[in-house]
């Protein structure tokens, strides 16, 4: 069974950069069968894809935060993490990372994915 977990800085300031990072277990980052999402939820807003990267590396980027957002993995530790530059207030949400056996583009429901970190909160305040 896949198992998610986010980790990363609660609060941001406005313009810095947002670093998180989403470690799996029960399952390689390699393995084929896999894409691994970053989403997030602004408070009182829906769910929005922000990218994906699949076992091969090949990464996915919502095209309204690509160019401000960089997804990579280290396959040593199992884990991806998500940059997102220049941030606003309006990035201010809970996090998730999750996993899919198909690439999604759109989150219409949480069973999109088969398995969801729990989310980690991130303010943008000064």
């Amino acid at each position: 069974q896949v198992q998610l977990q986010e980790s990363g800085p609660g609060l941001v300031k406005p313009s810095q950069t947002l670093s998180l990072t989403c470690t799996v277990s029960g399952e390689s980052i390699t393995d084929y069968r896999y894409y691994w999402s970053w989403i997030r939820q602004p408070p009182g807003k829906g769910l929005e894809w922000m990218g994906a990267i699949d076992y091969s590396g090949s990464i996915f980027y919502n095209p309204s935060l690509k160019s401000r957002t960089s997804i990579s993995r280290d396959t040593s530790k199992n884990h991806l993490t998500l940059q997102l530059r220049s941030v606003t207030p309006e990035d201010t949400a809970v996090y998730y990372c999750a996993s899919s056996s198909s690439l999604v583009t759109e989150v219409t429901s949480r069973s999109d994915f088969a398995s969801w970190g729990q989310g980690t909160q991130v303010t943008v305040s000064s």
